[in-house]
């Protein structure tokens, strides 16, 4: 095991004592890696993708060769460093965006440098501290939640929606943006003439992976781990391969394992330790029990091995989520945990569109449509569709009575 630092310089450092000249390919890769990262954030994910032509100018043709869109990861990233151990660093973000490395344009180095670069950075109190930040600031805005209200309809009349049928009741709606799972509202909430796509499109799309997920509560501290851990002691292109080829479960898979309380102690009693475990897998596969307790056994096997520290006894709250969790807590299509897979046929103007193509005022945010999965991007979603919508309901208010 080894351990990646904090910051470029240090990664720069620690690449180099593992491969001669890898830390000033890591810099190049990095220069370059900002300039997707800039282009790529800067204009592209904020475009709402109704058409084409959103990206037929001059700059935005020019900006799109800066992007490698064309080469994949796998022979870009093997242009700047050999060692094995370095490549599967590199090359483990791109494994969750829904293509084997040799398949993923060489664009989503960009993640590389998000990570290196920018850094991660860890809310105190968890991921739902965001959550209830956003909360409080809509509630501030005179936002109205409805809390265990699922949506049951959505109501339209001649091609317009008037609103969202709630425990029997309907809640009218000048317009609508539907963030749910895209493909739950379309193919579940929408009667079959408004729907914008068919079943067998759906069925034709390419999704990024699912996860099997344990939540664990431990009695005790466990010495070696820290806030982020990869344990990449098994095949990498094997596990990729179960993933986007046969798509099974893998025999001896990759994982991560988040020990949060490392830096946060508000997330666990004071000793003691907080950790989940994740694996990526294919989606759309059946799971029960007994194979979900042969994976956290194979976890904790390899986990106990590395640390040399038993921690099978010392666990005291034990959770699992996979597929039929994705599903039934999120309607997720063919229970994903992170939307469609980022392969060329589905970047863009070429994913669900925003807009729906026989509703004018129903639009969609999230993982499924523009500009794609993850949290920022899926916020970024939920921004955009803001404006459209408010651009919709002005030019409402402009139309003669």
């Amino acid at each position: 095991p080894f351990e990646v630092p904090a910051g470029l310089e240090a990664v720069i450092s620690k690449f180099e004592s593992i491969e001669t000249g890898s830390g000033e390919n890591l810099r190049a890769f990095m220069k370059e890696a900002q300039i997707k990262y800039e282009i790529g954030m800067g204009t592209f994910v904020h475009k709402p993708s109704h058409s084409i032509l959103e990206f037929a100018d001059w700059k935005m043709a020019r900006d799109a060769v800066k992007l490698h869109l064309f080469k994949s990861f796998s022979s870009y990233v093997r242009k700047y460093f050999a060692n094995p151990k370095l490549l599967e660093l590199m090359e483990f973000p791109v494994l969750f965006l829904g293509a084997k490395p040799e398949k993923t344009p060489a664009l989503y180095s960009l993640m590389n440098y998000a990570d290196v670069v920018l850094g991660t950075w860890y809310p105190m109190g968890g991921m739902h501290k965001i959550v209830e930040g956003m909360v409080s600031l809509a509630k501030e805005k005179g936002v109205k939640f409805l809390f265990d209200a699922p949506v049951e309809k959505i109501e339209i009349e001649k091609g317009k929606a008037k609103g969202v049928w709630i425990n029997n009741e309907l809640h009218p709606a000048d317009a609508i943006v539907a963030a749910a799972d895209y493909h739950h509202v379309d193919q579940n909430l929408i009667d079959p003439q408004w729907r914008s796509y068919s079943k067998q499109y759906w069925d034709r799309r390419t999704m990024s992976p699912s996860s099997l997920l344990f939540y664990l509560g431990l009695d005790r501290k466990i010495p070696g781990l820290e806030h982020h851990n990869l344990f990449f002691d098994a095949d990498f292109k094997g596990h990729a391969k179960t993933i986007y080829d046969t798509q099974e479960w893998p025999d001896n898979p990759l994982f991560y394992a988040c020990c949060p309380s490392k830096t946060d102690p508000s997330v666990a009693p004071n000793g003691q330790e907080n950790l989940f475990l994740l694996v990526p897998l294919a989606p759309d596969l059946d799971g029960d029990e007994s194979t979900r307790e042969k994976y956290f056994e194979m976890m904790i096997n390899r986990m106990q091995m590395h640390l040399n520290t038993n921690i099978r006894d010392h666990v005291i709250i034990k959770q699992s989520y996979a597929h039929a969790e994705f599903i039934s807590d999120y309607n997720a299509f063919k229970g994903n945990a992170y939307g469609l897979a980022n392969t060329l046929e589905q970047t863009a103007f070429l994913k669900p569109k925003m807009k729906s193509k026989k509703v004018c005022n129903l639009l969609f945010a999230g993982q499924l449509t523009t500009p794609g999965p993850g949290v920022p991007p899926s916020l970024i979603s939920g921004q955009v569709a803001a404006e459209e919508t408010h651009k919709i309901l002005q030019s409402t208010l402009l139309e003669p009575a």
